[in-house]
């Protein structure tokens, strides 16, 4: 009798530390693979000053892709009460090709540039807190901007742009919307997997150093580009 006693007792603790450990006030890392997936588009490639005199030149038929690209991610949370949460998401800068598209698909890669994207998430999780099992939805914030950019492909740069060009990039907020589930091993350990979808464009903006038959005249030309990512996170945490 002592003996049962003893291991319902246990079982009973062991519960209650398992629902703690998912409850208001516990805090949680995890760590694991982020798969980012643009959906992407773009504008064609537009002229917007020669000389230092403004210009509104478009070139028909341009266009650019973006590639799809995998990095290490990190989060850490807490729960506010027993089903909400709030999470900081960070990630180890992902560098990204951009391919030519349009009459530019020839040159193939074109360019790359290194991504941040640093996200504050709320989220949602349905279930008990003593549940193995829980699903959740989220939505959230992203500061997003670009490092790196630059052209790679020396024709590309010679034959379209005529001469040695740098390319800068806007920064600008996002929205994220989140879904995913997480699940228990043990009362500290678990693994999840999330889906995130972020509304997103920016503007590339290219400076070069055309070469002319009048002399070298500094160009500029822009293109707006939707990227639009859908981003996977395969992760092992821990709660505390």
């Amino acid at each position: 009798m002592k003996l049962k006693q003893a291991i319902t007792g246990f079982a009973a603790f062991a519960c209650v530390s398992a629902a703690h450990a998912q409850s208001a006030g516990s805090f949680y890392v995890t760590t694991g693979w982020f798969h980012i997936a643009p959906q992407d588009s773009s504008e064609a490639l537009r002229e917007t000053s020669v000389g230092g005199s403004p210009v509104n030149i478009t070139l028909p038929g341009t266009g650019a892709s973006i590639s799809d690209a995998d990095t290490i991610g990190f989060t850490a949370g807490y729960f506010v009460t027993d089903h909400i949460a709030t999470e900081i998401v960070l990630g180890v800068p992902p560098s990204f090709d951009l391919d030519g598209g349009g009459t530019f698909a020839g040159y193939g890669k074109i360019g790359q540039a290194k991504q941040w994207s640093p996200t504050l998430l709320f989220k949602y999780y349905f279930n008990a807190p003593q549940a193995k099992f829980r699903p959740y939805l989220g939505v959230g914030v992203s500061r997003v901007w670009f490092t790196d950019e630059r052209i790679t492909n020396g024709t590309f740069q010679q034959n379209v742009l005529h001469g040695p060009t740098t390319v800068t990039t806007n920064s600008s907020w996002a929205p994220v919307f989140n879904a995913g589930f997480t699940y228990a091993f043990t009362e500290h350990w678990f693994a999840g997997l999330s889906i995130s979808y972020l509304p997103l464009k920016t503007t590339a903006k290219l400076n070069s150093l055309a070469n002319t038959p009048v002399g070298p005249l500094n160009v500029q030309s822009q293109t707006k580009i939707t990227l639009n990512p859908i981003v996977t996170y395969l992760n092992l945490g821990y709660r505390f």
